[in-house]
C-alpha cells in the first residue's frame, strides 16, 4: 500500500470514529491536518463525500480557522509578529526583508519547500519587539540587517 493510501486509510478511520457526532467536521479536519500536514482540495472533497456535506462547507471551516492550511508548509516556518508592539518597532520592515531574501510572498512557501513565511499576531514576547519565530525558536529586537545572518543558520 502506498504512503498516500495509508494516509487515506487513517483519515477513513478518523471519519468513522466521529461519524454521526454533532460538530464532527472540526475533529476530522484536525486529524486530516495531522495526517497530511495540510488540507488540500482532494482531502476536502474526500471528507465532504464521506460525511455527506458539501465541499464549500468543508472549505469554509478549513479557511475560517487559522490552524488549518491548504498548502504544505516548508521545513522551517517563519512567523513575524505584526502585533502592535512589534509593528511600531519595525516588524513590517523585518517581514519585508525576509520576503526579499527568500523571494517569497507572505503566506507562501519557497519553491524548494524549505521556508514558509507567515505574518502573525502577538507571539507573547512584546518586551523583545520586534519578534519572529522559526519553528518555535524566538528571535527578538530585530532589525532588517539581522535577517541574512539568521536565515543562513537554516
Amino acid at each position: 500500500m502506498s504512503q498516500q493510501n495509508e494516509k487515506y486509510e487513517q483519515l477513513k478511520a478518523a471519519i468513522e470514529e466521529h461519524r454521526g457526532e454533532k460538530g464532527a467536521l472540526m475533529p476530522i479536519l484536525q486529524k486530516a491536518q495531522d495526517i497530511f500536514g495540510y488540507v488540500p482540495k482532494d482531502v476536502q472533497e474526500f471528507i465532504a463525500e464521506s460525511i455527506g456535506c458539501t465541499l464549500s462547507e468543508v472549505y469554509g471551516v478549513a479557511t475560517f480557522y487559522s490552524q488549518f492550511t491548504l498548502e504544505p508548509h516548508g521545513e522551517y516556518v517563519i512567523g513575524v509578529c505584526l502585533g502592535t508592539a512589534c509593528y511600531v518597532k519595525g516588524s513590517q520592515k523585518v517581514l519585508d526583508k525576509i520576503s526579499e531574501e527568500l523571494k517569497v510572498p507572505v503566506g507562501k512557501t519557497t519553491p524548494d519547500g524549505k521556508f514558509t513565511l507567515n505574518a502573525t499576531r502577538c507571539l507573547g514576547a512584546c518586551g523583545l519587539a520586534p519578534v519572529m519565530m522559526i519553528n518555535g525558536e524566538v528571535y527578538g529586537r530585530l532589525v532588517p540587517e539581522d535577517i541574512p545572518g539568521i536565515l543562513a543558520k537554516y
